[in-house]
């Protein structure tokens, strides 16, 4: 396809033409589609309907443990959960806290304690200027928790192999850098791996802070599209050998698993930080939800089920993420005007447009009929300066409405980007 930087301005007028008239045939089909939010499909969600079979009635509510479920106390969640959550994070369960369904409830709930209580020294709330390294583009919840707390944040920008660890390294010597956010396998919304590179130099970090945390939000560490997805170096592991053992802070859940509104959530780490969490555990709660970690051990009795249950979810959502990128390659190939990457797991395409384009896309679909992500939301404080980073959410809608989608966007970024080479 030829390029719209190699047109002449006449060239660039006649395309135009022709794709003003392609968005108002589009217009006119009265669509109403959402791309929006990263959510499940009912046919996902349908997958664990037999869970809530598996407590109650001849089953009973003890796990095997013989802890009565519908009662206080677990504090820390059931043995059945840490085992399973260790064999997906590939950890000790001694490692594992349980909690309820939602680990951005853990992110939170921890960044609200390191700036009460401190981790493991003085309160972050007493120590001045408290400040985040957020790769970017990133996730626009891991943003707002710490824009909540006042905390600055300090964009860094995101290469093929993770987060720019030469900024990161030059950043972490401020002992007012306190922590990191980072979602190393299928990142948000780029899909990015980190490297086994970057998980070293993450791991071998000599921050000015002793108190300084990586919050490692393994959201998406067995969401494969494929037979063959990424590898992720084990961030702990690592952590240990450089004799950096309390470095990383580990999350995950079941919510893009099972249910996102009625999971199980996790946090890991190393005997320190897990001791910290857990002293502070007995004042919030007299224990989790153990029905719903009871019907989860009954429905997963191992990792590997897991493994074989995700797959389910990939059949469902590889027609998805194939029918955006096939529209993005039929459309935008060799046009010089929008890039994107093809992501092995996880549950969004970064699209990146013509600078001071993005809104404008935005603007032309919600008018077409489809809502996109916010624009500017996978950047602290929202402010994408260049203009030009789409995070497109092809999980919940159907196939066919995905197809239609996909090419109103398609449709919208040429439109914005011819719009602005004939200024």
């Amino acid at each position: 396809m030829s390029s719209y930087l190699s047109m002449s301005r006449e060239e660039l007028a006649a395309e135009f033409s022709e794709v003003k008239k392609e968005y108002e045939s589009l217009k006119e089909m009265g669509l109403r589609l959402d791309m929006s939010r990263g959510k499940p499909s009912i046919d996902q969600i349908d997958l664990s309907k037999n869970m809530f079979d598996l407590v109650g009635n001849d089953l009973g509510f003890k796990n095997k443990d013989g802890i009565e479920c519908r009662n206080y106390g677990g504090l820390d969640g059931l043995s059945e959960l840490k085992e399973l959550f260790a064999g997906i994070l590939d950890l000790e369960p001694s490692q594992i806290i349980v909690g309820g369904n939602s680990s951005l409830n853990m992110m939170f709930d921890t960044i609200a304690q390191a700036m009460t209580h401190g981790l493991g020294g003085e309160p972050w709330m007493k120590q001045g200027e408290i400040k985040f390294i957020c790769p970017v583009p990133g996730y626009d919840r891991h943003f707002a928790i710490t824009e909540h707390f006042g905390i600055k944040m300090i964009p860094v920008p995101t290469t093929e192999e993770g987060p720019d660890m030469d900024k990161v390294e030059a950043l972490v010597r401020d002992p007012a850098v306190k922590g990191m956010w980072c979602v190393p396998k299928y990142s948000n919304p780029e899909g990015i791996t980190y490297s086994d590179t970057v998980v070293k130099r993450l791991a071998n970090m000599k921050p000015a802070a002793k108190d300084f945390r990586i919050f490692w939000d393994n959201a998406y560490v067995i969401h494969d599209l494929y037979e063959k997805g990424d590898s992720l170096l084990n961030i702990y592991d690592e952590c240990v050998k450089a004799g950096n053992p309390d470095l990383a802070i580990i999350f995950t859940s079941t919510s893009k698993i099972t249910y996102p509104g009625a999971g199980v959530a996790a946090e890991a780490g190393s005997p320190t930080n897990v001791a910290i969490i857990k002293n502070r555990l007995q004042y919030q709660t007299i224990g989790p939800d153990k029905l719903s970690q009871l019907r989860h051990a009954r429905m997963f009795k191992d990792v590997n089920e897991v493994k074989a249950h995700m797959k389910k979810h990939a059949d469902i959502l590889r027609p998805k993420f194939e029918s955006v990128l096939a529209e993005l390659n039929k459309q935008l190939s060799g046009k010089e005007i929008a890039s994107w990457k093809k992501p092995n797991g996880g549950y969004f395409i970064s699209l990146d447009v013509m600078e001071g384009c993005a809104k404008r896309v935005e603007a032309l679909c919600k008018e077409a009929g489809m809502v996109l992500t916010k624009v500017g939301a996978t950047y602290p404080y929202g402010l994408d300066e260049k203009d030009s980073n789409i995070r497109i959410a092809p999980s919940f809608p159907p196939v066919d409405e995905i197809k239609k989608a996909s090419v109103l966007l398609c449709v919208a970024v040429r439109y914005a980007a011819l719009e602005k080479l004939l200024g």
